[in-house]
C-alpha cells in the first residue's frame, strides 16, 4: 500500500530536521613523538600546552608536560615508555595533573597519580585537586602552638614539635628515622590527625612492612600511603609528595588537621635531577638543575597552621633526608635544613652504642620550641636539656682526666642515668603525663644512687605503679596540664615508694 504525501508535508518534516541539525565537531590539539626513551618523551606540535600539563599517548598512557621550547615540549611519562614509538599521536588534555581527595583515600595505598596499587576496589572521589597549588601566604597563617606529641621522649622534651610545623629528620641509613616517622604516626591515634605516609624510591616490600605495621596498630585507619616505589618511573618519584600533600591539604582547608611524612625527600631530588638532565636542563652543583631548591621550598611551605578566618586547620610536614657519613653540609641537606623549622638529627656512632632512638640533642633544634609544649612538659624538660648538654660537654673531658672532683663525678654520674631513662624501643610510645614522671624523676635526683643497669627495670615498675593510680597522678596533670605543688607532691609520693628515698634539694 503506498503512502500518499503531499509536498508541502515533505517540505516541512524536512526543514524541522534541518533546523534541529547541530554539527558536533571535537576539536584537540594532537602532537606528534619526536623522540623517546628513559622515561622522557619530545613532542612536536602542541604548541598550546601549558607547563604542568597533562598529555595522553598511544594506549591511554599518560605524560605531563615539563619543559617548553620553541619547536617541542619535554613530556614525562608516567607509565612504560617501551609503549610509545616515534610517530605515535599524543593529545592535550586542557587540565593540570589532579588527585581524588577526601574521606575515600583513607586507608588505602596509591601511586604517585593517587590511583589504587593495594588491589582493592578504585576509590570513589568525588572531589579532585591539583597537585600543584600555591602555599597559603603569610595573612592566611597563625603561630604554630598546639603539640603534637611524637610518644618519643627525647623529640617530645627536646625538640618539640608542633601543629604546623615542618621538622626534618635526618641522619645516615639504617638510623631510625623511618622508624621515629612510623611511631609518630602511631601516637596520632585518638587524637583526630589524618596521616599520610609517602614513600618515594624505596623497595616494595618495605612499603609492605610499613602497611602491616601500622595494620598491626591499628594506624591504617587514619592514614593513607602514597607509594612510588625505586620499580616505579623518576617521574612518579618526582611527582609522589605533591600527590600526598594534596590529599593532606583537604584536611588542612576543612578546618582539620593532618601529618605528612616524606620519605625521603633525597629520592626525589635524585629522579628530578634525572628528570632535568634528560630534558637537557643545564646542570649546576652536584649535577642537579639550577631550580632544586624550589622544588622542596615549594612542597614543604605547604604545611602550615592556618587562621582562625581560614578555618585553623594544620598540615605538619615531617620531611627525611639522608646523609652519606653524618655529613649535613652536603647540598640537599643544607637546602632542606634552610627551609625546615628545626631538625632531629639521628648519628651512627649513637645509634651503634646502643642509644636508641640515636638523637644528637646538641645538633636537633625545634624552632618553635616551648611554644609547642604543654606547660608540664616545659617545666620539666627545661632543667634536662641542660643537664645534658653539661653532660656532653664533660663527657669529652673526663675520658682524658685521671681524677675528676666530686661535682664533676655526679654531674657525669647523673648525666648517664638521664641518658638511659631517654632510651626507647621500637613502637614504644609515650603519653606525655609518663614521659614528665620519668624526666622529673632523673632531674630531681631520685636515680642518682640506682646502679644503671636496673633503670629500663626501674621505669616498667614505675609505669606501672603510677597505671594502678591513675587519679593520683596520671588524671591530675592531664587535667591541670602544669606542674603544680599538687601535681609534684602526687609524683614524690609515688617515686619516694618505689626508690624509698626523697626528693633532692635543687
Amino acid at each position: 500500500m503506498a503512502i500518499d504525501l503531499k509536498p508541502a508535508e515533505i517540505s516541512s518534516i524536512l526543514k524541522k530536521q534541518l533546523a534541529e541539525f547541530e554539527q558536533k565537531v571535537e576539536m584537540s590539539e594532537v602532537g606528534l613523538v619526536l623522540s623517546v626513551g628513559d622515561g622522557i618523551a619530545h613532542i612536536y606540535g602542541l604548541s598550546g600546552v601549558m607547563a604542568g600539563e597533562l598529555v595522553i599517548f598511544t594506549g591511554d598512557i599518560p605524560g605531563m608536560v615539563l619543559n617548553l621550547e620553541d619547536d617541542n615540549v619535554g613530556v614525562a611519562i608516567f607509565g612504560e615508555d617501551f609503549q610509545i614509538k616515534e610517530g605515535d599521536e599524543v593529545k592535550r588534555t586542557g587540565r593540570i595533573a589532579s588527585v581524588p581527595v577526601g574521606e575515600a583515600v583513607k586507608g588505602r595505598i596509591v601511586d604517585g597519580l593517587g590511583k589504587v596499587i593495594d588491589g582493592g576496589s578504585p576509590i570513589p572521589a568525588s572531589e579532585f585537586r591539583k597537585i600543584e597549588v600555591k602555599a597559603p601566604g603569610i595573612i592566611d597563617r597563625a603561630d604554630v602552638k598546639e603539640p603534637l606529641q611524637t610518644g618519643i621522649k627525647m623529640i617530645d622534651a627536646l625538640t618539640p614539635i608542633g601543629r604546623g610545623q615542618r621538622e626534618l629528620i635526618i641522619g645516615d641509613r639504617k638510623t631510625g628515622k623511618t622508624t621515629i616517622a612510623i611511631d609518630t604516626i602511631i601516637n596520632q591515634q585518638g587524637e583526630n590527625v589524618m596521616c599520610f605516609y609517602v614513600a618515594i624510591g624505596q623497595k616494595r616490600s618495605t612499603v609492605v612492612q610499613v602497611y602491616e605495621t601500622l595494620k598491626k596498630y591499628g594506624a591504617m585507619e587514619y592514614t593513607t600511603i602514597v607509594a612510588a616505589t625505586a620499580s616505579d618511573p623518576a617521574p612518579m618519584q618526582f611527582l609522589a609528595p605533591y600527590t600526598g600533600c594534596a590529599m593532606a591539604e583537604y584536611y588542612r582547608d576543612s578546618g582539620r588537621h593532618a601529618l605528612i611524612i616524606y620519605d625521603d625527600l633525597t629520592k626525589q631530588a635524585q629522579a628530578y635531577r634525572q628528570l632535568s638532565l634528560l630534558l637537557r636542563r643545564p646542570p649546576g652543583r652536584d649535577a642537579f638543575p639550577g631550580d632544586i631548591f624550589y622544588l622542596h621550598s615549594r612542597l614543604l611551605e605547604r604545611a602550615a597552621k592556618l587562621s582562625p578566618a581560614k578555618g585553623g586547620g594544620t598540615l605538619t610536614a615531617l620531611p627525611i633526608v639522608e646523609t652519606q657519613a653524618n655529613d649535613v653540609s652536603a647540598y640537599i641537606p643544607t637546602n632542606v635544613i634552610s627551609i625546615t623549622d628545626g631538625q632531629i638529627f639521628l648519628e651512627t656512632d649513637t645509634f651503634t652504642a646502643g642509644q636508641r632512638p640515636a638523637i644528637n640533642p646538641g645538633i636537633s633544634v625545634s624552632r618553635v620550641g616551648g611554644d609547642a609544649q604543654v606547660k608540664a612538659m616545659k617545666q620539666t624538660a627545661g632543667s634536662l636539656r641542660i643537664e645534658l648538654a653539661q653532660y656532653r660537654e664533660l663527657a669529652g673531658f673526663a675520658q682524658f682526666a685521671s681524677d675528676l672532683d666530686v661535682a664533676t663525678k655526679r654531674q657525669l654520674e647523673r648525666g648517664h642515668r638521664l641518658m638511659q631513662i631517654m632510651k626507647q624501643g621500637v613502637h614504644e610510645i609515650l603519653p606525655v603525663s609518663k614521659q614528665i614522671a620519668i624526666m622529673y624523676a632523673g632531674t630531681n635526683g631520685y636515680l642518682d644512687e640506682m646502679p644503671i643497669d636496673h633503670i629500663r627495670t626501674f621505669e616498667s615498675q614505675f609505669y606501672e605503679a603510677l597505671d594502678k593510680q591513675p587519679t593520683e597522678y596520671i588524671n591530675l596533670v592531664n587535667e591541670k596540664r602544669i606542674m603544680t605543688d599538687e601535681v609534684k607532691a602526687a609524683l614524690d609520693r609515688v617515686l619516694e615508694q618505689l626508690t624509698g628515698k626523697k626528693r633532692a634539694k635543687s
